[in-house]
């Protein structure tokens, strides 16, 4: 249970990354030099690199997580460029790794840019032939930029994705100011920011009770709009709530559609 927790399902509240993500970026930094500026190379070299050496686990499971950290409806800030199909918000597959390219975004720089200044302890790699960090040496709190979930053994999180500013501002705040309560640092992070964007029904008192306990969920619905068209008044959605596939609300619409 405590293995499934802290090495599986879980993100580290330091870096924000459960181990199999951690181990796609620091391959990608470390073996394979895919920093923001490099060229892109292929994704099956990534994920075969990741499995030799540090992540002893099935190569569709490797590519699955390293598909989500480059999907920009699923991650705040994503922090994987890919290049070729990566899968889209209507559902549909991507593309397998011998057929995509990747390489780091400027985000996922911040998250191992000093890993090189001695900043995090090593340990040995599953089989004892090289090092691989604890933990990355993140410059901002990842965990709330990107958000995570995850289920393990008497434990489950899921934290919402918030906005890149709003968070720093917050953090700079704290700095100023260690004893800040939750109610204050409200003040610069509003809320949770979808990277699909929506409109989040909550009051204030709501979403500082979700906060400071802890605990509760946030609703969303999809924005729209009604304007005239050819044949009538049309619905305009400009918006899917985070989470929710777009081919999804098509079907249940054209459900409504054919029910009258």
């Amino acid at each position: 249970a405590l293995s499934v927790i802290t090495a599986r399902a879980i993100p580290d509240v330091r870096d924000g990354l459960k181990p199999v993500a951690r181990r796609i970026l620091f391959t990608m930094d470390h073996e394979l030099h895919l920093r923001h500026d490099a060229r892109h190379r292929k994704s099956a070299k990534v994920v075969g690199d990741v499995i030799g050496k540090y992540h002893p686990h099935g190569d569709s499971a490797v590519y699955d997580a390293m598909v989500r950290l480059a999907q920009d409806f699923v991650m705040r800030a994503p922090l994987i460029d890919g290049q070729g199909n990566f899968g889209s918000i209507d559902g549909d597959a991507p593309a397998a790794y011998r057929y995509t390219e990747a390489r780091l975004t400027a985000v996922a720089a911040q998250l191992l840019e000093e890993l090189g200044a001695d900043t995090v302890d090593y340990r040995p790699t599953y089989d004892g032939t090289g090092q691989e960090p604890i933990v990355l040496p993140a410059r901002f709190p990842h965990l709330l930029v990107n958000g995570g979930t995850g289920i393990a053994v008497g434990m489950a999180m899921s934290i919402p994705p918030h906005n890149l500013g709003e968070v720093i501002k917050a953090c700079v705040a704290l700095i100023d100011e260690p004893d800040l309560t939750v109610k204050k640092l409200l003040k610069y992070v509003k809320g949770p920011d979808f990277p699909t964007g929506g409109d989040l029904v909550a009051t204030k008192n709501e979403l500082t009770e979700i906060y400071e306990t802890g605990r509760g969920s946030f609703k969303l619905r999809a924005r729209w709009k009604l304007e005239d068209g050819k044949r009538g008044p049309r619905l305009v959605i400009s918006a899917v709530p985070y989470g929710v596939e777009k081919a999804a609300i098509v079907e249940e619409i054209g459900g409504i559609i054919l029910a009258k």
